[in-house]
């Protein structure tokens, strides 16, 4: 089954990679990093490919907040505190926010649907988001093409020890989530501040 999948990637790669960038992003990435560090994918072409998958994700929730206001404040009601600290973080940050919030856990789907919702220019919308796509590409994909080999060596390590590497991946990603929570309940908290009683 796992040579079956890396003939996939081989044969299919780019394709895979565009798709995976359109959905989540990193871990399709760090993959291409390390094909391109082994020859199996062209470096520059899987930082191309990969911004544009981003590109079109992001754009498409975009235009779902664009003209599906009403459905995403429905359907969407439990997210409303993210909706709420993606609008502060725009009104806040401008611009700049479109281009980092690549990064932000838990805030990469809302960013774009909230900013669709205001009467912020799609056309500027679309430009910072490509060079933001592929900004990201190449921050995320690049450290893993140079350190290809070490990656490698790690996940044969996890295969072979994975009762050492399971535990450590969840503490990981306990710890990002914990950290976005509190992240989010202090920009809460300061939006409730500013809010005259």
């Amino acid at each position: 089954m796992e040579e079956l999948f890396l003939d996939w990637l081989k044969e299919y790669g780019y394709v895979i990679l565009f798709l995976w960038s359109i959905l989540e992003g990193e871990t399709g990435l760090i993959m291409a990093g390390v094909m391109s560090h082994t020859g199996d994918m062209s470096y520059l072409f899987a930082v191309f490919v990969a911004g544009l998958g981003g590109f079109a994700g992001d754009q498409l929730y975009f235009y779902i907040g664009r003209f599906n206001k009403g459905l995403i404040q429905r359907k969407l009601h439990k997210q409303r505190r993210k909706f709420a600290i993606a609008h502060l973080l725009l009104r806040k940050y401008g611009w700049p926010i479109i281009f980092i919030q690549r990064y932000l856990y838990g805030l990469r789907t809302v960013i774009p649907m909230s900013i669709g919702i205001t009467k912020y220019s799609a056309r500027r919308f679309a430009f910072i988001n490509l060079l933001s796509a592929w900004a990201w590409a190449a921050i995320t994909i690049t450290p893993a093409y140079v350190f290809g080999e070490e990656i490698l060596r790690l996940v044969v390590f996890a295969k072979e020890h994975w009762y050492y590497a399971l535990p450590l991946a969840a503490g990981f990603l306990f710890a990002i989530t914990t950290y976005f929570h509190k992240l989010e309940q202090r920009l809460l908290e300061r939006r409730r501040n500013r809010i005259p009683k």
